[in-house]
């Protein structure tokens, strides 16, 4: 970059910060322009980063603190959600993930135990439009619920839409911000290509995205090392990674950490947590759903 380059660019954030002039947009996309692949794709330049437990460290209340304790099965029923909600109390997990019309029920169960309440928004195709995601968002947080899980709208990435795929992300992001709510954006690597996991990534940052997510669960494939990896390095040390979709024992949990995850959604949390404390997979028990 040129020594006027560097001046122009100077002056143009200081106005920027001031409300002098509006935040400059890319000619490629109309996006923001912090925002836009094409202008940031040297941040893989930059190599991997690391956030959060190390893989071989900590005890089983740190390898809870990582667990989003998930059940999302369409049959789930009352009973099973609220058996999901004593293992959370019990074992300490970061949260439960539930679907929407369960988290005012298990805002009710966990209060006063210090395990949060996940909901999911587009879930699990992403392809509503970003007001009915704003919605969604919203009666989850007056429902009690205190992160998000939202999955973006696919469609739309990968037919070049990269404005509607930022305002979708934002429609969420922003309403969760001023509710002190987590943002995390599904962007179901499985179906997309290498381009389009960065650009995912890219845009989720520059929406304001609290953590990026591997997977629904519910696609053709689920978390995986080299996934997390590349999300890791897009997204650099700011943002949160959480692997999803698959990760049934220990030793895959510690994979997932060791490539960069900082949360990991999983429906066999308790075996994962019973075999932190070194007992065996056999002695935890079958996953819980």
């Amino acid at each position: 970059m040129s020594d006027i380059r560097r001046v122009i660019d100077v002056i143009l954030q200081e106005l920027v910060a001031a409300g002098v002039v509006a935040p400059p947009r890319c000619t490629c996309h109309g996006l923001l322009y912090d925002g836009c692949p094409q202008q940031v794709g040297g941040v893989l330049a930059a190599g991997a980063t690391r956030l959060g437990l190390h893989a071989s460290g900590g005890g089983a209340g740190d390898v809870a603190r990582l667990i989003d304790h998930t059940l999302l099965k369409p049959e789930a029923t009352a009973r099973d959600i609220e058996r999901l909600c004593q293992e959370a109390a019990q074992y300490r997990f970061a949260t439960v993930c539930v679907n929407p019309t369960w988290v005012s029920f298990c805002s009710r169960l966990l209060k006063g135990t210090g395990v949060g309440v996940c909901s999911v928004v587009g879930f699990p195709l992403g392809a509503t439009t970003p007001d009915v995601k704003q919605y969604e968002t919203r009666r989850a947080i007056f429902d009690g619920a205190t992160e998000i899980d939202m999955v973006i709208n696919v469609g739309a990435l990968k037919s070049g839409d990269l404005r509607l795929v930022e305002q979708d992300i934002e429609a969420v992001t922003g309403a969760c911000r001023p509710a002190g709510v987590l943002s995390k954006v599904i962007i179901e690597a499985a179906l997309l290509t290498e381009e389009e996991k960065v650009t995912a990534c890219t845009l989720a940052r520059a929406a304001g995205a609290d953590y990026v997510k591997t997977s629904t669960g519910f696609g053709p494939g689920g978390a995986t090392v080299a996934d997390v990896m590349l999300m890791r390095r897009v997204v650099g040390e700011t943002v949160g990674v959480k692997a999803a979709g698959g990760v049934k024992d220990l030793e895959q949990l510690q994979a997932m950490v060791a490539a960069g995850a900082t949360r990991v959604g999983a429906s066999a949390g308790v075996r994962i947590v019973t075999q932190s404390t070194g007992k065996t997979a056999a002695s935890a028990g079958p996953a819980s759903y």
